[in-house]
């Protein structure tokens, strides 16, 4: 969900709300880390990824990062160049991001 839900702003004082209330005091758990996801729904799906070789997101970016850098050594367009160069950061960024929700994962 983005942060400019229409609902955000009643969404967020409706915590508040209950936040002040103490709705959210004494939960069981509370202070601990979340237990490790079993996950059943997705269990069979994410074993077939694994045996047919799929790879981790920021694995896959890094291969689009590769691309896009053999596309600029081979580019003499200033305009494409920029595109590209403006790309290839974007995708280091996202890369970025996909190695540390994979470590967390």
């Amino acid at each position: 969900m983005s942060m400019d839900h229409p609902l955000i702003d009643l969404i967020n004082q409706k915590i508040a709300q209950a936040e002040s209330e103490g709705a959210f005091d004494n939960l069981s758990g509370a202070g601990r880390p979340l237990p490790a996801c079993d996950d059943p729904e997705n269990a069979l799906f994410n074993r077939l990824i694994r045996e047919n070789g799929a790879v981790p997101e920021f694995v896959a970016l890094s291969r689009e990062l590769a691309a896009l850098r053999a596309e600029l050594r081979d580019c003499s367009d200033r305009t494409r160049r920029g595109d590209l160069l403006r790309d290839m950061s974007m995708m280091e960024t996202r890369i970025e991001v996909a190695k540390q929700a994979f470590k967390k994962g």
